[in-house]
């Protein structure tokens, strides 16, 4: 999935939360208050207990896939235990950049052709393991890419 999928989906899933938190807090009134019964939370405990798993699973997808922060996740997790708070994170998170996909800066816009990263034509080396490995591959030893990725 995109990004911007991802983005979508967690607007969807926070704005279903809070929905659900409304309708159990209504069953919970006739429930407690009248004697209307507990239809109402028989009918919307199970449905806001399904949409609150799915709240912390899109969470920690979301997290991942737009690069979100420990502190920002977590904020986001603890929101989804108060009635409608999910709804405050994900204005929260809309209006402050957290929503939006890090390679364009745009929930709503693919990645143009030309903003794409040129692949090098020689993989760079991140540690002694992959200078082995890039050495092996083009028959140089692990000393002589050393020293090109040493830029000398």
């Amino acid at each position: 999935m995109s990004p911007r999928t991802y983005a979508q989906l967690f607007r969807i899933v926070a704005t279903a939360e809070a929905i659900s938190w409304a309708g159990l807090l209504t069953g919970m009134y006739f429930k407690y208050l009248t004697d209307a019964g507990d239809l109402g939370v028989r009918i919307f405990g199970p449905i806001h207990g399904g949409i609150f798993v799915a709240y912390v699973l899109i969470t920690f997808l979301v997290s991942r896939a737009l690069g979100w922060g420990r502190w920002t996740t977590l904020v986001g997790l603890a929101c989804s235990v108060p009635p409608f708070a999910t709804l405050a994170f994900e204005v929260w998170a809309q209006r402050s950049g957290q929503l939006m996909t890090p390679t364009t800066g745009s929930p709503d816009e693919p990645l143009p052709a030309e903003r794409l990263p040129a692949v090098a034509s020689e993989p760079r080396a991140r540690g002694f393991g992959d200078l082995i490995v890039a050495g092996a591959r083009s028959g140089s030893s692990p000393p002589a890419l050393c020293s090109r990725a040493a830029g000398t």
